[in-house]
């Protein structure tokens, strides 16, 4: 099947042509001609099969087709997404899809100043991409209204949720009017967000493209067992022996995002960091130098789990297991995209055996174990199996012994790429 059947106007599929977009994704497939006939969707999809351009491309033919010009301080089209780095991936899939439409799109988040996005919407918008927070600081300023509001959509819910927007979501719920179209689309679907879900849609179709919970094929996953102190170094060996190009690191907090980031410099390697610390300009910055290839290694924290778009990216590397099962799903899905292959690698040590066991369960498989020559654990991790049974506790580890100073021996990463 090619686009055009699936019922787009002409000028999008002029567009789609000179992206060489040629045959609908699944999801696509399933979506687009559903979402034009006005149906409620809740869609499940894996990260990297296009689901953007699943609810993008039909928004803009919707609004091409229907409604009236947009009004000042309005919007037609409603995106919530759970962080910024999601809210300018979407916006720019608008853009890229509208181009040479009549359609206004623009994005508003939190981390900079609002008096810009207030000048911005007094133009109206047709599509406007928001993350709650900032929305709801809009709305009560009158910036922004939805009398003219058409559709809503949200894109990963359950991070939201996740992310503590369940207020913020009510309120921004109560403000829109009920006669609206509504899509939901996310990579995962919790519980609660189909519950969400069956008092936010009107008779919705449901579309899962692929198993809940599920990572995509592409997707080589293992993991290397290692003790806690030892992580650092152990990536630094694996980047300087294994020949990898660009790599994604998730660390679980920002002292250890900006710790990497600092002893990966000095060893002489280009990394970068993104985090809810650093000014949203930064972290902009830092993404825009990783898909430049300025930077070799760009390290994050769950905030950049989902909303990173990066071509072409063979290696993503938890350096920490996420304390969120699900958010695995969504850091190993920066890789393996768009139907390429991808490496997963996770640095576990003894004292995460719970987070992995919760994974494996989600997953359905017990990820394949392997140990780094020279840095085998003191303390290896247990064996879990799906379904969160642990076979063997951890063993608890050793006091460290004290020298006469009491301090802890520094781990210089140059080391390791000089030796390679």
């Amino acid at each position: 099947m090619s686009f055009a059947h699936l019922g787009l106007l002409e000028p999008l599929l002029r567009t789609l042509e000179r992206l060489d977009y040629q045959t609908p994704t699944p999801i696509q497939e399933q979506a687009i001609p559903a979402i034009l006939k006005g149906r409620d969707m809740l869609a499940a999809a894996q990260t990297g099969t296009g689901k953007t351009a699943g609810f993008a491309l039909p928004v803009l033919n919707t609004l091409l087709q229907e409604g009236p010009r947009v009004s000042s301080n309005s919007a037609r089209a409603l995106v919530l997404v759970p962080t910024r780095e999601l809210a300018e991936q979407v916006l720019q899939s608008f853009l890229t899809y509208g181009d040479g439409l009549p359609l206004r799109s623009y994005a508003v988040y939190g981390g900079v100043s609002i008096n810009p996005q207030m000048m911005a919407l007094r133009k109206g918008a047709d599509v406007l991409v928001a993350t709650p927070g900032r929305l709801l600081d809009l709305y009560r300023q009158n910036a922004v209204t939805f009398g003219q509001l058409q559709m809503l959509v949200l894109d990963e819910a359950d991070r939201m949720l996740d992310l503590g927007f369940a207020d913020e979501l009510d309120q921004v719920f109560s403000a829109l009017p009920r006669k609206r179209q509504t899509l939901l689309f996310s990579a995962t679907f919790s519980e609660p967000i189909r519950s969400l879900a069956s008092n936010l849609l009107r008779d919705p179709l449901t579309i899962d493209i692929s198993p809940r919970n599920t990572a995509a094929e592409t997707v080589t996953q293992y993991l290397v067992g290692v003790d806690k102190k030892r992580k650092t170094a152990l990536f630094a060996h694996l980047l300087a022996t294994r020949g990898w190009g660009q790599v994604l690191v998730f660390a679980k907090t920002r002292n250890a995002v900006d710790g990497l980031v600092a002893d990966l410099q000095a060893a002489g390697i280009s990394a970068d960091a993104i985090h809810g610390e650093r000014p949203q300009p930064a972290r902009l910055r830092a993404l825009a130098r990783f898909k430049a290839r300025e930077v070799r290694v760009l390290v994050a924290t769950d905030v950049a789990a989902r909303g990173l778009d990066i071509n072409d990216l063979p290696h993503v590397v938890n350096l920490d297991l996420p304390v969120v099962a699900e958010d695995y799903i969504h850091r190993i899905g920066r890789t393996g995209r768009a139907g390429s292959s991808g490496e997963a690698v996770s640095l576990v040590s003894a004292d995460e055996v719970e987070q992995l066991a919760a994974i494996e369960t989600l997953l359905g498989q017990t990820l394949v174990r392997q140990e780094e020559p020279g840095f085998e654990p003191t303390h290896r991790v247990p064996v879990t199996t799906p379904g969160g049974h642990i076979t063997k506790k951890p063993k608890k580890p050793k006091k460290p012994k004290t020298g006469t100073t009491g301090r802890s021996k520094k781990i210089h990463l140059g080391n390791w790429f000089e030796e390679s």
